[in-house]
């Protein structure tokens, strides 16, 4: 009789993880609708984050600084129609109304492919879970992304504090108002609402890889973001313009509370998207495939 060397555990997970590299890339076949199939858009989007972490720190902090930048452009827009709508509609009907231009600078920042932290949270986690990447290289990336993101925000947070009431398109009293509107929720429901947001931003990403057409990525992004603004959801991004821009122009908004809301907000974000998108969208494939 011939005795059978059982496999150690490190082995078996070795044939595991080639099984799934495998199938990811033999299940990557478009479908005839124009659609991509579950593998494909895996594969992609694995392929996608790869580039991202192997690309200079300098163009990584670059990229994000811009798209910090550009995100203020949704800013810009809603602070600007919040002036106009100011004593001609109810406030909360106003920050409903806001869903309409919040998704702008979204639309700029990912159609010019510029790095957003929370657009890019479910994408960076897929090679860590993939084992191609370490979570120690994630976490890096993250940092640099965050930081550019950050910056970005505080740059164009304070032009657009000095520039809208010399332009007469919004004053100190609107961006006093925004950011104690962003700031009004308890810390914990900040937290939960961010990880919601964190999702939908995850899921974003994912979507947009689903169709190749400008137009479809376009309605997908407006309909995303607008939901994030309808529904009064934690971005830790535009939100960080939201709440620098009042603590700079209000006494009403102090340090404490920036550095408390965008703590929790990056927290809430990076977990949303991490867990329930990359995780989660992962896990559902790697299921299917037989042990």
């Amino acid at each position: 009789m011939i005795w059978k060397k059982e496999k150690s555990p490190e082995q078996q997970e070795k044939e595991r993880q080639r099984e799934i590299d495998k199938e990811i890339h033999n299940s990557a076949e478009e479908k005839k609708d124009g659609t991509k199939t579950h593998g494909e858009v895996l594969r992609d989007q694995i392929t996608d984050a790869l580039k991202t972490y192997d690309k200079n720190s300098s163009s990584i902090l670059l990229s994000s600084l811009t798209a910090g930048m550009e995100i203020g452009f949704s800013y810009l827009l809603l602070a600007t129609l919040f002036y106009f709508l100011e004593g001609k509609m109810a406030e909360d009907t106003i920050f409903k109304m806001i869903a309409f231009v919040y998704p702008m600078g979204f639309i700029l920042v990912v159609l010019g492919q510029s790095i957003l932290f929370t657009e890019q949270t479910a994408l960076l986690t897929l090679p860590v879970l993939n084992k191609k990447r370490t979570p120690l290289s994630m976490l890096k990336l993250w940092g640099l992304v965050i930081s550019g993101n950050l910056v970005g925000g505080y740059f164009i947070g304070l032009l657009l504090v000095w520039l809208g009431p010399r332009l007469e398109i919004f004053d100190l009293h609107v961006i006093e108002t925004i950011a104690l509107h962003v700031l009004k929720a308890k810390i914990h429901v900040i937290l939960v609402s961010a990880m919601v947001a964190g999702w939908l931003m995850g899921l974003l990403s994912w979507l947009l890889a689903s169709f190749r057409d400008t137009i479809s990525q376009i309605v997908i992004i407006f309909l995303i973001t607008s939901v994030l603004s309808f529904a009064s959801l934690h971005h830790s991004i535009i939100g960080n313009i939201e709440v620098f821009t009042g603590m700079i122009s209000s006494d009403k908004v102090h340090l404490i509370d920036y550095l408390s809301f965008q703590s929790t907000a990056l927290l809430g974000n990076a977990f949303g998207g991490a867990i329930f998108v990359a995780l989660l969208k992962y896990r559902a494939f790697v299921f299917n495939i037989g042990k």
